[in-house]
């Protein structure tokens, strides 16, 4: 046997760097008993190499390409072109080509060969790379053969390969071609067949494309296909295209598209009991290689041939179970404001605080609400609490619901598993007393000193014994009843306000205006308070123009060489010590802070230098509160001018004085949660250095990628295998490409929800309305915080904002997120600093492109393209 050449046969799973993805699917495909695999064979990555290993330009222009980016396309069209030219010139090694003449030899020369290009970097679990090479079909004799090997070789630089290769983090040295030799097929029909519905990703639903011909022309859409739709044994959706191309094979070889008969046009490709039997094949072959496949097929002589199969890569992981119920997951991460995958440190202690049911997948976690949704008056506890979050989580519950195919209800005298408490209406008994919210805050601070000052004696196994029993007092704190009644008032009073003014008045979310420049919002405060920092640098131009090239972590220590400088490092220190455990995504504990790295701060600083005037900040407050008054002065005087007036005004008083004294509130048990994570973080970076320097691990950071548990043991026996670390760290790659669901049942299958909403403008893009307003501007579309470059009077897009976002708040004029509710972060706010707000609006930073003017309508929930 040859390194050179191995038939389908003779290859093992092994070997995909010396067969690529697809040979190797092809050699394992051709194992599974009773699966029809046409023969071939591959001329494995040991050709190619040794085809192009002494060529000297090639390798010297392989250099020059390494060193360009994404955005220099001119330069990557030139390069891959001359490339190309050296490979396909290039005399193929005689003993490659006595291999394959041996293997045509066993198989027939005489017979029509498929010619296809088989990466090592191909058909993987995370990127598919799928049409990034060539494939050549009908291709007859040995010459012609050995020329389009080379023309497959080349292949691995055309231009869309190699940004595809640079996109997904592969080296070009990384990435050899194998070339697959396999037998042609010319079949009646062939397709794709998905074994997981590709649209909803249920996993118990099959999705067939069918279409006459080779599936050339499905896989390059020169037609449209008949789709049918498999569950179990029974076919449950059928669409029948217009199908008037095909591509068949020529007699003297290549292919030639041809009109179908008008009678085969609109016919079902296949039978239904092709259908049928196609769909036991795809579940033997799903059930062979362990996960959902995308297998391409064909139909000739009544025998299906499977000449493809692949993983599926963007089906979204479902969460463990151990169990064969029916299970009904909820983005944990939606609510929480941060869709971003979580290391597993963070994930970890995450679950360490909740007693809900939790799941992990994909790197992020998932609430279990299917047994609350077993009963009515579970659903509608949980819809009301999911619904205050996210809209269209809770259309999503409906839509299952409604369906009353998954879940199963129980009598309703059985109550609903108590796994998220509803609380009885706390306005009632609400005392609304300012003292609360100082009082609460107080207790914090308190926990907050005395655990800085109790942990700095723990170390070793006994600092994770310490952290446990603080984050029962951390759970306490966030769960007190006082603490969560204030919550509930203000998201009671503000609902009362908006209902009553709107039925009373004609007054549209009139709590909005109202919730503007509250006191004891320690998240808008921030914002302003980095304002403050501003008006201290404003006056010294060195330290403005140092700032503008600040990178380096340790930019402060270099502030004192400036005039203004220590001036400027105290205002900085004194924002830090506040405020330097915060960060975007910050509920995960592993996530890097701003007191870690400062020079995050720098672009917002600059930012406000340059936008605004000195005192900006408390003007901006001071403005908020008096229009925030004023419109309490008119819409108390406008009350008591109705019947009752005098008795809806007073208790509208109550309402807004509740809303004016508790919403800042809202911000600040987050506020205290990651006051605790940061401190719990500092002194387990100060147990990973230990690690580090007895070898148990690398770097810092790789503790990060344990759990708390498997940390804690590693600090007790200094003892670890690192393997479960590199392994961590690759699948972390892996699921920041997936975009978490909001809903995803125990099938796979993704809920989707959506907003019921009539009258329009055409084009509108919809979310949820959250703060009122409407205003036009100049869309920044933005993904990461560093990145963020405002001018006053931009409107901010992006996929989710956590408080580490509010210091950009203070420049934008609108705001639009793929994530949000009405009591979430951005909303809360969005309306304290009135800015129109639409959230919960999927796919914006794709529908809306940087740099185009948007009309955000933050009083009815859209968003315009002007």
């Amino acid at each position: 046997m040859s390194s050179l050449v191995l038939g389908f046969q003779e290859m093992d799973k092994t070997q995909l760097w010396l067969v690529g993805g697809k040979g190797l699917h092809l050699g394992e495909l051709s194992k599974i008993q009773g699966i029809q695999v046409p023969e071939g064979f591959c001329v494995t990555t040991l050709g190619y190499q040794k085809a192009i290993e002494q060529n000297e330009t090639y390798h010297a222009l392989l250099d020059q390409l390494t060193m360009l980016k994404v955005e220099d396309r001119v330069q990557i069209g030139e390069i891959s072109r001359q490339i190309r030219q050296i490979i396909t010139e290039a005399e193929i090694p005689s003993d490659i080509m006595k291999a394959v003449a041996q293997y045509l030899s066993l198989f027939g020369e005489e017979y029509a060969y498929a010619v296809r290009s088989s990466a090592t970097a191909e058909d993987l679990p995370h990127a598919s790379f799928a049409g990034q090479q060539d494939t050549y079909l009908n291709i007859i004799g040995k010459n012609a053969i050995l020329q389009h090997i080379s023309k497959c070789w080349a292949s691995l630089f055309t231009e869309r390969a190699v940004i595809y290769r640079m996109q997904n983090g592969f080296g070009h040295r990384q990435v050899y071609l194998s070339v697959v030799v396999q037998k042609m097929v010319f079949p009646q029909a062939s397709g794709i067949l998905f074994t997981a519905d590709p649209m909803t990703s249920n996993r118990k639903l099959l999705s067939i494309d069918a279409s006459y011909g080779l599936g050339e022309a499905l896989v390059s859409g020169l037609v449209s296909a008949d789709c049918y739709k498999v569950r179990e044994e029974e076919i449950v959706g059928k669409r029948i295209a217009a199908k008037k191309l095909a591509i068949y094979g020529r007699q003297e070889g290549g292919t030639e598209t041809r009109q179908l008969d008008p009678g085969l046009q609109t016919a079902q490709t296949l039978t239904d009991g092709e259908i049928l039997g196609l769909a036991r094949i795809g579940r033997q072959i799903d059930a062979y290689f362990g996960q959902p496949q995308d297998i391409e097929w064909c139909l000739a002589d009544g025998t299906f041939y499977i000449v493809q199969s692949r993983p599926i890569t963007k089906l979204y992981p479902i969460p463990e179970a151990n169990d064969q119920e029916n299970h009904v997951y909820v983005s944990v991460g939606h609510q929480q404001m941060m869709t971003d995958p979580i290391k597993p440190l963070g994930l970890s202690f995450y679950l360490l605080m909740t007693p809900a049911p939790m799941r992990k997948a994909g790197g992020r976690l998932f609430l279990d609400v299917a047994p609350m949704l077993a009963s009515s008056a579970g659903r509608e506890t949980i819809l009301n609490t999911l619904g205050r979050s996210d809209l269209l989580i809770k259309d999503a519950l409906m839509t299952l619901i409604e369906r009353g195919d998954f879940v199963k209800g129980v009598p309703d005298d059985q109550p609903a598993p108590d796994t998220v408490r509803s609380n009885p209406d706390p306005l009632a008994q609400f005392h609304n007393d300012p003292a609360i919210v100082s009082d609460l805050i107080k207790h914090s601070q308190a926990l907050i000193g005395q655990l800085k000052q109790n942990i700095q004696t723990k170390s070793g196994p006994a600092l994770f014994d310490f952290i446990r029993e603080d984050l029962q007092q951390l759970m306490k704190f966030l769960t007190d009843p006082q603490s969560l009644s204030a919550i509930m008032a203000v998201m009671n009073a503000s609902r009362w306000i908006n209902e009553n003014m709107n039925e009373w008045l004609g007054e549209k979310n009139a709590a909005d205006t109202l919730s503007q420049s509250v006191p004891d919002n320690v998240t808008s405060e921030m914002g302003l308070e980095l304002m403050d920092v501003a008006d201290v640098i404003r006056p010294y131009p060195e330290v403005i123009d140092y700032l503008q090239y600040a990178k380096a972590d340790n930019f402060l220590d270099e502030l004192h060489k400036f005039d203004g400088g220590q001036e400027t490092r105290d205002a900085i220190d004194v924002f830090l010590q506040k405020y330097g455990m915060r960060c975007t995504g910050e509920i995960d504990i592993t996530r890097t802070r701003w007191s870690e790295k400062p020079s995050t701060l720098v672009p917002m600083i600059l930012g406000n230098i340059r936008n605004f005037e000195p005192h900006a900040g408390g003007l901006k407050f001071e403005h908020g509160r008096q229009e925030a008054m004023a419109k309490e002065q008119e819409l108390l005087e406008r009350v008591k001018r109705l019947p009752d007036g005098e008795i809806k005004a007073k208790e509208t008083k109550r309402m807004i004085d509740i809303v004016r004294n508790f919403s800042g509130y809202r911000e600040y048990p987050k506020y205290a949660w990651m006051n605790h994570y940061f401190i719990y973080k500092q002194a387990l970076l100060k147990e990973a250095e230990r690690l580090v320097q007895a070898g148990v691990i690398h770097e810092k950071e790789d503790i990060y990628h344990l759990t708390f548990e498997e940390l804690h043991e590693a600090v007790r026996t200094h003892k670890l295998d690192y393997q479960i670390i590199s392994k961590r760290k690759e699948e972390y790659k892996i699921y920041d490409k997936l975009t978490p669901p909001r809903v995803i049942t125990s099938d796979g299958e993704i809920i989707a929800g959506e907003y019921k909403r009539e009258n329009l403008p055409a084009g509108a893009i919809v979310g949820l309305a959250v703060s009122s307003g409407v205003i036009e501007g100049r869309a920044r579309v933005i993904v990461s915080m560093e990145a963020a470059d405002l001018e006053e009077g931009d409107i901010l897009v992006t996929t989710f904002t956590d408080p580490s976002w509010t210091p950009l708040f203070v420049s934008i004029k609108g705001l639009v997120t793929e994530v949000g509710g009405l009591m979430t972060h951005g909303a809360v706010i969005a309306r304290e600093y009135g800015l129109p707000a639409v959230v919960g609006v999927e796919n914006a930073t794709r529908l809306i492109a940087d740099g185009q003017r948007i009309r955000v309508n933050g009083t009815e929930g859209y968003i315009e393209i002007l």
